[in-house]
This record gives C-alpha cells, sequence and structure tokens, in this order.
C-alpha cells in the first residue's frame, strides 16, 4: 500500500492560511541570523534529515541567514563500538582520549558534516562544511572538569576543550555569498591540538558571536519537561537555575540548557529547546505562531 503524502489531505484554504500565517514571519526575520543546533534523531533518520535540509534552503531563500552547528554522538559511538571501544561521559561530557579524538575528527569534521552539506545542495541549496580550524574559526584550550565528588578537584577528560575565542570573519563572508555555514564543534588550540567540544556550546556562543535572533536546539525531547514530566514551554534564567539546583536538569541535558541560557543572558533574542524527531518542527519553529518546545528567557 503507498502512503500518501499528508499535505495531500490539507484543504487549500487551510494551505493559504498556513502560508499566510508565515508571512509576518518571514518579514520579522529577514535577514536575521538564526543558529541552528542540529543533533538527535533528526540527524540520523532519513525522513527527517531529509526535511531538514529542505527546511533550512527554505529559510535561507525567504532572506534569513541560517548557521547550522551538528552534533554527531551516535555516529562516533557506531565509530569507536566498531574498533572495540566503550564511549564514556562525565556530566553530559564525552572522555575522549588521543585515539578517541583522531574518532571524533573523521567523523564529525567528515563523514556527518559532508552528509549534511551533500544533502543540502542536493535539494538546490549552497552548504560549505567549516571545522573551527577554517578562518580560526573556534579558538579552544583543554577543558578540565570540576568533579562534583570532590569539590575544589579537578578531573582530566582527555582532549575535551573549551571555546577562548570566536572568529565569525569566515561565517559572515559565507553568509554574504548566500551560501549555509554547516559548523562541526572542534576547536583548535595555538600549537594546532584538535579539541572535541560539546555542540550545543559551540552553537551557544556562535549564536552570541553573530548576535543572532534565535537559537534553536533541535533534540530528542519535546523541550524541557519537570520532573512531573509536564513540558514546560517558557523559562526564565531564575527558572532554570533553580531546575539546576533540584536536581531537575542532569546529565546530558546539563550543556544544552546551560549554553541556552548562556546565549538567552548574552543577547541573543529567544533560544528554544524543539523535537528534531518532528518533521519540519525547524520550520514550525519559526514561521508559525504555535508554541513550539521549550522557550527561554534572560529575565
Amino acid at each position: 500500500m503507498t502512503n500518501v503524502d499528508e499535505t495531500t489531505h490539507i484543504s487549500s484554504k487551510l494551505k493559504a492560511e498556513l502560508l499566510a500565517e508565515a508571512l509576518p514571519y518571514i518579514r520579522k526575520f529577514h535577514g536575521k541570523t538564526i543558529v541552528v543546533k542540529y543533533g538527535g534523531n533528526a540527524m540520523t533518520e532519513e525522513r527527517l534529515k531529509h526535511s531538514f535540509a529542505r527546511d533550512v534552503i527554505l529559510l535561507k531563500l525567504v532572506g534569513m541567514n541560517p548557521v547550522v552547528v551538528h552534533g554527531g554522538g551516535p555516529q562516533i559511538d557506531n565509530a569507536l563500538k566498531k574498533m572495540g571501544k566503550q564511549g564514556t561521559f562525565i556530566q553530559g561530557m564525552r572522555i575522549t582520549d588521543e585515539e578517541t579524538m583522531e574518532v571524533v575528527e573523521w567523523v564529525l569534521g567528515g563523514e556527518v558534516q559532508q552528509d549534511i552539506v551533500m544533502l543540502i545542495n542536493h535539494y538546490g541549496g549552497h552548504a560549505v562544511g567549516l571545522t573551527g580550524k577554517d578562518g580560526g574559526l573556534i579558538r579552544a584550550r583543554k577543558m578540565m572538569m570540576p568533579d562534583k565528588e570532590k569539590p575544589g578537584q579537578l578531573l582530566d577528560i582527555g582532549f575535551v576543550g573549551e571555546i577562548e575565542a570566536i572568529n565569525p570573519a569566515v561565517v559572515k563572508a559565507l553568509q554574504d555569498d548566500a551560501f549555509i555555514p554547516i559548523i562541526s564543534p572542534i576547536g583548535f588550540g595555538e600549537d594546532g591540538q584538535a579539541y572535541n567540544i560539546n555542540a550545543d556550546v559551540v552553537a551557544g556562543k556562535i549564536a552570541e558571536i553573530l548576535h543572532a535572533e534565535k537559537l534553536i536546539m533541535m533534540t530528542n525531547i519535546a523541550g524541557v519537561q519537570d520532573k512531573q514530566g509536564n513540558m514546560l514551554t517558557n523559562l526564565s534564567a531564575r527558572e532554570i537555575d533553580e531546575m539546576f539546583e533540584d536536581g531537575t536538569i542532569s546529565g546530558g541535558m546539563l550543556p544544552k540548557i546551560s549554553s541556552a541560557l548562556e546565549a538567552a543572558k548574552s543577547g541573543v533574542n529567544t533560544v528554544h529547546i524543539i523535537d528534531g524527531r518532528i518533521e519540519h518542527s525547524l520550520l514550525l519553529e519559526v514561521l508559525t505562531d504555535q508554541a513550539f518546545g521549550t522557550m527561554i528567557r534572560s529575565h
């Protein structure tokens, strides 16, 4: 039995209303930068990968400036598994020895990045892949992680980096030439050493430096939930701090929410955490009235 495209069931009137609804948002965000952290199922399911590529192109065609920062945790884990290695994490950060760093570089900066670039180009967009090395985009230094078990002590988690500086010149040059930058979260030290940086952290910092209108984080959850599992659509900085304190936000969500909060406090107009498992969730967030996912405010 063949699947009928869902849009064939939508009346012409409703289609027209949806298009009309998008108009004020197209006008409002024309010429503005929108940074998208691309991760989770949206990066691994074929259907979602193709719809994401088309969505990013549409945003570009209507005059916005999308910048994509991608993750690749599952792809890195698969590559490590083939080598007989197990990925390990502390507070949401991957422990990265020398061998793991080599895998991170070729999976993120090669396989994953080029997959996204090729899909966007396939659908008529013009995407260019970047790592921190290109144009000196991301300068990094080794990160030492505070030990929660032993206050005052630091944990060495290998070649994991924290951002020293972002040089946005190469991103701006690509935007001016109608390209869509696709950024892998790999930074480089002054000695040329590569560092694995959490993609949420990179997306947040890039959004700050580019004075983005929006930072949109695509993930595998509907948004931030309270301890009872209720979806929270609108959160302030103070409310998020309380959720860190009482353990509502923990594990892999820590770097994501921390980066979202820091971006909101540093001038990014709105930060959204949305469900990347829903087809076209990016367009629904940017171009419709629908309250989608969790919005984080600085106040």
